[in-house]
């Protein structure tokens, strides 16, 4: 059965998945995110070893959704970049340094959630006595203060949130950044590691008030990357790199249907239909295979 589905993968999606992601490197803003995955027959590695899945996807501003998936078996920088071939704009992104060691026509928006998650657990890591007006908590209400902002902008066009964060969240951030320069904390501590993390990341934490289009957090990719973690709780790992690929290909076809509100088994029925037999060279074929060109029978309902 698993050679069956991954032949089916060979053979009829992933040159849709191909054309997917010639789309994707096309846009302006893109989001990304990787996590581990064991491959018990990794050449050169040992079968306990990590290997990674990469995801990469669309913004909130594109007008078709798209979500890939990229397995490698490293977390090597060069990965995103050769995956990234042909992609300027902005790419959302954690801490990960590795993001920004790409070209320089790659531009990284640092995300906000993840500044925020560690002054939530500098607060947390305190007795609860201790936490009434501590220094966490006020760096985790400047965080907060911004997401109310974003909350507030949400409707707007991109020109207009782009005044409006230089008008009402700059001030804030710029608040934010002269009060942790007046505060100290050991390096190691958990109100330590979030100052760490504000200051080598500011030149990145700023970057979404450039453009209207771009968003407070990588919170989009996180989203897409969970169905791939819940579900290697449950296959534990993949056998071989080319079963790691090819589970690539399947996890991008199902969550860019879903994202373009389509049900993943009608999808896929219609899609494996329709390829069979058909001449997948012809570039206007595959674009009639994608999944917002998908027949009404294969929406949800």
């Amino acid at each position: 059965m698993s050679n069956w589905i991954l032949r089916a993968a060979d053979d009829w999606l992933t040159p849709v998945y191909n054309e997917m992601h010639r789309r994707l490197v096309q846009e302006k803003v893109l989001h990304a995110d990787e996590t581990t995955l064991q491959v018990l027959k990794e050449p050169g590695k040992a079968a306990v070893s990590k290997s990674y899945m990469w995801l990469y996807r669309t913004s909130g501003d594109a007008e078709h959704p798209i979500v890939l998936y990229d397995y490698q078996p490293n977390r090597k920088a060069e990965n995103a970049e050769k995956f990234l071939e042909g992609f300027t704009g902005w790419l959302h992104a954690d801490g990960y340094q590795g993001y920004h060691k790409l070209p320089q026509r790659i531009r990284v928006v640092g995300c906000w959630a993840h500044l925020r998650r560690k002054f939530d657990e500098a607060v947390n890591a305190l007795p609860k006595e201790q936490r009434v007006g501590c220094a966490a908590l006020e760096g985790l209400e400047y965080c907060n203060a911004l997401f109310r902002i974003e909350q507030e902008l949400a409707g707007l066009p991109p020109e207009e949130r782009y005044e409006q964060r230089l008008a009402r969240s700059k001030p804030v951030m710029d608040a934010l950044l002269a009060w942790a320069n007046t505060r100290t904390a050991a390096p190691k501590s958990a109100l330590g590691k979030a100052f760490t993390y504000l200051k080598e990341q500011w030149p990145y934490l700023v970057n979404y008030l450039r453009d209207g289009r771009l968003e407070i957090s990588n919170n989009r990719a996180e989203r897409s990357i969970k169905p791939f973690v819940i579900d290697r709780k449950n296959f534990l790992f993949a056998n071989t790199p080319k079963g790691a690929a090819g589970s690539a290909v399947i996890f991008s076809m199902i969550q860019t249907a879903l994202e373009n509100q389509l049900d993943p088994y009608r999808y896929l029925t219609w899609l494996l239909k329709t390829a069979n037999g058909a001449d997948l060279t012809r570039p206007d074929i595959l674009q009639s295979l994608l999944p917002w060109k998908a027949p009404e029978t294969c929406k949800v309902k």
